[in-house]
């Protein structure tokens, strides 16, 4: 049954120009697909760096690829959808995502898997920030942000899930790396079809008259979303990147430590099913943004002194925590009204809160090599879990940023 939000869109005749059941197999097929390039690598990063050649420094630069790429090119995401279209923007970053993860496992040149990479990844950075605009202006905006919010969850989940056994099972990691790439192709039929359909729509270029980071930026509820889905990136991003290793060095098998990113990841689906209802009912949401921060220490104070001891109830607490992610995300449509806001806050808070997100496992890797033992980054990471807490208190309140710029 359509929302409410179809029936009050501003765009709600984009919204008649699609089939439902499209909308929602588009919508599908992007978000499964927005995540898997992104934390396929870390469960199998030893295998990469033997196969490669790759060092420590590069391996842990890699690892903070993602929010880099999904920061940087995702402030230019909102031009760009100006000058092709919405539609027709994702559809080209599905492709481009689609080619660089297919040709990054045919080298074994480290220069040329990371510029694939970064391909990758930008391609995906399109996808983050203007799919959540997209669905804005084709309404059914509960609905459609509860299904890309859970297809973003199990498209992380299932890269950390099936990467590290497929690895095993044939020997490759090339095979675990690239099987992401063909499932990304599978998407690229729909979306260029839309891409074709709606190419005369007038919503595909009304995606804000001024630059993301102008009056966007003067919203606190903005800021304190910002906040909120830049410390929950990072920690998502470290432990894509690391998680694993830290399960590894305490004695785990890499299918275990995959096994267990993979639970952490799942947690999210929990909220993203939930979240985008628990949002517009508005009850309850202050307590549960603030525990957010609390698990988040729980859970890095059970890895710093026993992370073999039960290890899944470390990666439980955390992947709790990580609810944040879905909740920022169903934040982006639900703190706006109109499409136009919706595109600008959604390239505000994706780059800038990636940007964050980036230095995390950049830093971790830094700080290990430094200390060689991941004590001092885990107390590190356990204390971000304040600004954590306290951006969840604010962006809780029921406050719109049209109204704030």
């Amino acid at each position: 049954m359509p929302d409410a939000d179809s029936r009050t869109s501003p765009t709600r005749t984009a919204a008649r120009a699609v089939p439902y059941a499209l909308l929602v197999a588009a919508v599908v097929l992007v978000s499964v697909n927005l995540r898997p390039g992104a934390s396929s690598p870390g469960p199998v990063l030893e295998e990469v760096r033997d196969g490669l050649g790759m060092s420590a420094g590069v391996a842990g630069a890699m690892t903070g690829l993602p929010g880099l790429c999904f920061g940087v090119v995702g402030a230019l995401a909102v031009a760009f959808a100006r000058r092709v279209g919405m539609t027709a923007g994702i559809a080209l970053g599905l492709t481009l995502a689609t080619v660089g993860l297919l040709l990054r496992v045919t080298t074994d040149s480290v220069p040329v898997f990371l510029v694939l990479t970064v391909l990758a990844l930008a391609g995906m950075a399109v996808g983050n920030v203007l799919v959540p605009a997209w669905i804005k202006a084709h309404g059914h905006a509960v609905v459609l942000m509860t299904v890309y919010g859970t297809g973003l969850v199990v498209g992380g989940t299932i890269g950390s899930l099936a990467t590290a056994p497929v690895t095993e099972a044939t020997g490759s990691w090339q095979t675990g790396l690239g099987m992401w790439g063909l499932l990304l192709a599978v998407s690229l039929p729909l979306w260029a079809w839309l891409a074709l359909r709606e190419r005369r729509s007038p919503t595909e270029h009304e995606v804000g008259d001024e630059a993301p980071t102008g009056r966007v930026g003067h919203s606190p509820t903005a800021i304190a979303l910002t906040v909120l889905f830049g410390v929950q990136s990072m920690h998502a991003y470290v432990q894509f990147g690391w998680l694993p290793q830290i399960y590894r060095d305490a004695g785990l098998s890499a299918s275990h430590a995959g096994a267990l990113q993979a639970l952490l990841s799942s947690m999210g689906i929990i909220g993203a099913l939930a979240m985008p209802t628990v949002i517009a009912r508005g009850r309850g949401l202050r307590p549960l943004t603030v525990s957010f921060g609390v698990l988040l220490a729980l859970g890095y104070a059970g890895l710093l002194v026993a992370p073999a001891t039960v290890p899944w109830l470390w990666a439980l607490l955390l992947g709790l925590s990580g609810l944040a992610f879905p909740t920022a995300i169903a934040l982006i449509t639900a703190r706006t009204r109109h499409p136009s806001v919706t595109a600008q806050l959604s390239g505000f808070v994706q780059p800038v809160g990636y940007a964050l997100a980036a230095i995390g496992p950049f830093a971790v890797g830094l700080l290990h090599d430094a200390t060689g033992d991941w004590h001092l980054v885990l107390v590190l990471l356990a204390l971000t879990s304040v600004p954590l807490a306290l951006a969840g208190w604010r962006v809780a309140a029921p406050t719109y940023v049209d109204d704030e710029i």
